[in-house]
């Protein structure tokens, strides 16, 4: 988690990437939701899931093909998309990529 509140971060510094695993740090938790950081290396999924509030994804580096009930999006660095809740998602590394994962719980 983030030690100083209204620090100025550099997301990319934040999550090393690791052969073969997918890497997260939580930056933020509460009740309003959380923010955490991921570095995927390529190949590397997050299988299909549901949960019961909206996310947004921000990729920072790389390119990552993201499934939302059926229909897949391909998301590169610079770009974010909206996972509405209850809706199944999946995500797949293409390459090695991060993301910054936004969970908007209220």
């Amino acid at each position: 988690m983030v030690e100083e509140l209204g620090e100025v971060l550099a997301l990319a510094g934040l999550v090393d990437y690791q052969d073969g695993a997918i890497v997260s740090r939580t930056l933020v938790k509460n009740a309003a939701g959380s923010v955490t950081l991921f570095a995927f290396d390529e190949g590397q999924d997050l299988s299909e899931h549901t949960v019961p509030h909206d996310a947004l994804v921000h990729v920072f580096d790389g390119e990552a093909r993201i499934t939302i009930a059926g229909t897949s999006h391909r998301v590169t660095a610079g770009e974010m998309i909206i996972m509405p809740g209850n809706r199944p998602h999946a995500v797949l590394a293409s390459c090695r990529f991060k993301m910054m994962l936004v969970m908007l719980r209220s």
